[in-house]
């Protein structure tokens, strides 16, 4: 039997996932996620004394969102990982259309 040289294998399936970009929304979401759970903690409430008065009622989301994101930064509570890994399976999983 002769093994025909011109006919090429087919090529393998490759997925172009953008790791990095996956890791950003799932880094995004556990921050967007823990900004929630802390507001009923009261950090988002003006104090009583010594508060910064109306200014510091606008920006205290501005401070919950710095603050979720440096725990984001610093580990968070796993949630970001187990994002990235869904996140990445399923475009994988696509043949890596976004």
């Amino acid at each position: 039997m002769k093994i025909d040289s011109t006919i090429a294998p087919a090529p393998a399936r490759t997925t172009a996932v953008d790791e990095a970009a996956l890791r950003q929304a799932a880094q995004e979401f556990e921050a967007a996620f823990l900004a929630e759970m802390l507001k009923p903690m009261g950090s988002a409430t003006a104090r009583q004394s010594f508060g910064g008065g109306i200014g510091e009622e606008q920006y205290a989301s501005f401070m919950l969102e710095a603050q979720a994101k440096a725990m984001v930064q610093q580990g968070g509570i796993g949630l970001s990982e187990s994002i990235f890994e869904a996140l990445k399976a399923r475009a994988e999983a696509a043949g890596g259309e976004k």
